[in-house]
């Protein structure tokens, strides 16, 4: 594209000056900075490096995730200013946490996440706080129990389910139809539904960054079409678990972020 896309958040800052949205939203970037990238381990990264934009695969915006948790592996990117950064930082984060239980490389990046006085600033410093007091097997096993399950996990992380009380119904076949507009593919070997809660961040963290090429327009038109009417219910159900410790407070930064992300898409009605 010849002319810089940019999205919602950066296009309305004068309009988010002295509102609580633009600080909670600026703060994202500033609370997800971590320490020292040279001494992380690598993530997993998908083998499909070279994709056109508009052919992008979820397993591809799943890299972007460990691209910003691990700076030393950042491929070039579309320019973003800090806010939009700071969302696709947020966006990828949650996604990486909901889509696998972190690994002891990632749990101690985790640990190093810095906040601030903010609602959301706060729930960084918790979840780096529940991060540095874990063990990477005792998530492994939290995580086990909350997602996967003998037979079922406690709670069942789809915007089908969420809707309809059913999993595979309209609610998902709406987001197909959506996503082969947008030409996101779905990765060859991925066998969850492509309305679970991570999948969806990693779509929003595509777009955020500008890897999905869509105006701020589309970008909204995604987000209160296929997250807004469900995921913010999922965030407070996993903050209030049975099973939940580290992902309390998983729950609590995503239900804060999305409430964010919703009142910043509601100044371009």
């Amino acid at each position: 594209m010849t002319e810089h896309i940019h999205t919602v958040a950066s296009k309305k800052k004068t309009e988010l000056d002295g509102r609580k949205s633009r600080g909670a939203v600026r703060a994202v970037g500033e609370a997800l900075e971590l320490g020292d990238p040279t001494t992380a381990s690598r993530l997993p990264v998908s083998s499909s490096s070279h994709i056109p934009s508009r052919a992008l695969s979820l397993e591809s915006v799943m890299d972007l995730a460990s691209e910003i948790l691990w700076p030393e592996r950042r491929r070039e990117q579309p320019e973003t200013d800090d806010v939009d950064a700071g969302r696709a930082q947020e966006y990828s984060l949650l996604a990486m946490l909901l889509s696998r239980s972190p690994d002891a490389a990632t749990l101690g990046r985790i640990a190093a996440l810095r906040g601030d006085a903010t609602s959301l600033g706060l729930a960084h410093l918790a979840l780096a706080e529940a991060a540095a007091n874990a063990s990477v097997e005792r998530i492994a096993r939290e995580y086990f129990t909350l997602f996967i399950g003998v037979g079922r996990g406690e709670l069942l992380p789809y915007g089908s389910y969420y809707l309809t009380g059913f999993l595979n119904e309209r609610p998902l076949a709406r987001l197909r139809e959506d996503l082969r507009t947008h030409g996101i593919e779905r990765a060859e070997g991925q066998i969850e539904p492509e309305d679970h809660a991570a999948t969806l961040c990693e779509i929003m963290a595509g777009m955020t960054s500008g890897q999905f090429p869509v105006t701020d327009r589309m970008q909204q038109r995604f987000f209160e079409k296929h997250l807004a009417s469900w995921i913010g219910r999922f965030f407070v159900d996993l903050e209030r678990a049975e099973a939940a410790e580290f992902y309390r407070h998983v729950g609590a930064v995503g239900r804060l972020f999305l409430e964010t992300e919703a009142e910043a898409f509601t100044l371009l009605t």
